[in-house]
């Protein structure tokens, strides 16, 4: 990286052969569940971030009948230094992709979807009313689903931020990826406060009922304390939800391993970040954003307000009782017959 202004990183030519530490084990796909999954994705022309970024759980989660749907094309406008996903001109929305992504979670009977897209800054709205539009199709067709939306920034426009938090996702996720140091090394065109910014802006729109989540890729270059920053940086910015996995080298052509964490120090940053305030927090070296979204059931945050005024009249709220705001008339032409 001679040449190169900004954070530099100390490489370790060993780090990158072919040959991974044992802890870093895929398992490949022996469900027949996840070959009916990719023939209804195909089906419905759609595309999933679990092929797109080379998840390494992808054969597990698509196994389960489970995906999460990367909506606005697969071209992205930025070319961050870790990410799989192809950097080109994008190409124009698809107009019922919303529909084909609702249709996608009613045939997989998902109780939990996941929503992300590529960086769209060809877009004046960064894509933001493409992600409102695919939220009330999917709830017009599943009015119980809980809907978490994995963004990017949108270029720190409030009034696009707005339109996806009006469609009152129950989980709103923005990454931080990296520690600040390494930022503008690692995330094109991404600004780390900035990213701080839009998690707490988000919540704030829609008076804290939703929870807010965030990850950070370990493996890069990091120290611990920048790491432990990032943490207090996350909950400064009111996050509740953290994820930390190992950076893994997508290409050649993207940034180098530095260092490959071992399980012990991930099960040793979970307990740091407990212990300093997050409610939930998935920590290991295959955990990626959306590895078994579900299962956290995040939000049980936004139930906080139902369930003290609940206390006063002797209810037990339970994760089903979690309201979802009703779809609007506008939406019902979204629905799937």
């Amino acid at each position: 990286m001679s040449g190169c202004h900004g954070p530099q990183m100390k490489m370790d030519p060993g780090l990158h052969q072919d040959k991974k530490p044992s802890w870093i084990k895929v398992r490949l796909p022996n469900n027949p569940v996840f070959w009916s999954t990719k023939s209804l994705i195909t089906d419905l022309k759609l595309v999933t971030v679990c092929e797109e970024a080379q998840c390494p759980n992808r054969w597990e989660c698509w196994g389960q009948g489970t995906a999460t749907f990367m909506i606005a094309g697969e071209k992205c406008t930025r070319a961050c230094g870790f990410c799989a996903v192809k950097t080109a001109k994008p190409d124009a929305l698809e107009a019922d992709e919303p529909v084909r992504v609702a249709e996608a979670t009613r045939r997989m009977k998902l109780r939990h979807v996941v929503i992300t897209a590529v960086a769209r800054d060809d877009l004046r709205d960064g894509g933001a009313e493409h992600f409102q539009q695919t939220i009330e199709a999917v709830r017009a067709v599943n009015p119980g689903i809980v809907i978490e939306v994995l963004v990017p920034d949108f270029n720190d426009r409030d009034w696009a931020l707005q339109m996806v938090m009006d469609a009152r996702p129950h989980i709103f996720n923005h990454n931080l990826e990296t520690v600040e140091r390494l930022t503008p090394l690692v995330r094109s065109r991404a600004k780390y406060h900035r990213s701080l910014a839009v998690l707490k802006k988000a919540k704030a729109m829609v008076g804290g009922k939703v929870a807010t989540k965030s990850g950070i890729m370990l493996g890069l270059g990091e120290q611990r304390d920048e790491i432990l920053r990032a943490m207090d940086d996350l909950l400064e910015a009111d996050v509740t939800v953290l994820t930390m996995g190992q950076y893994l080298r997508p290409t050649p052509r993207h940034l180098p391993v530095v260092d490959y964490i071992e399980p012990a120090v991930f099960d040793e940053l979970k307990q740091i970040a407990l212990d300093k305030g997050f409610r939930h927090v998935a920590s290991g070296p295959l955990v990626r954003s959306s590895y078994h979204a579900a299962d956290f059931r995040p939000e049980l945050d936004i139930m906080d307000e139902i369930e003290k005024a609940a206390s006063v009249r002797g209810l037990d709220l339970q994760p089903e009782d979690l309201p979802i705001p009703a779809a609007t008339p506008a939406l019902v032409r979204a629905s799937v017959s």
